[in-house]
């Protein structure tokens, strides 16, 4: 598998595959090119952002990215978005890419990777797979804000 670094030249191949990928069940979000846009531009200028495109034989298979912050026990990369094309689903490939990912996070001195998904659905049973742990000790808070 061919592994692209994500870059403005190759972000229209990116938000097509995102738009894609999560107007599908589980997640059904309905992204506009608009909204996923400018998530995948803010990312893409993320400070210490890592990301790739993933291809094989020239067609699109995913994409990974996220970036690197600096935490008391090391470096951490926070894995902002993982998503493998409906076409390419369930055939081993986001595995394939989740251990080049790993593996590029330790090639650059990370040393652990937090993401945050879905308590319910394939996206946990996928990376529970993958030794990836809920955090007993961590949640995630929300509050909606209304307009003023």
């Amino acid at each position: 598998m061919k592994k692209i670094n994500i870059s403005t030249s190759n972000l229209e191949k990116c938000i097509e595959l995102y738009r894609e990928v999560f107007k599908q069940p589980p997640w059904n979000e309905n992204w506009s090119y608009e909204a996923a846009k400018e998530r995948l531009t803010d990312l893409l200028h993320t400070p210490k952002m890592l990301g790739f495109l993933f291809e094989e034989e020239g067609e699109l298979v995913g994409l990974a990215a996220g970036n690197f912050k600096r935490t008391y026990g090391g470096r951490t990369f926070y894995l902002a978005e993982l998503c493998v094309s409906v076409a390419k689903s369930g055939k081993g490939y986001g595995s394939t890419m989740l251990q080049l990912l790993e593996e590029e996070v330790v090639k650059r001195g990370g040393n652990k990777i937090d993401l945050h998904t879905s308590a319910n659905g394939r996206a946990k049973k996928f990376y529970e797979k993958h030794e990836y742990d809920v955090k007993k000790d961590r949640i995630t808070l929300t509050k909606y804000l209304s307009h003023f």
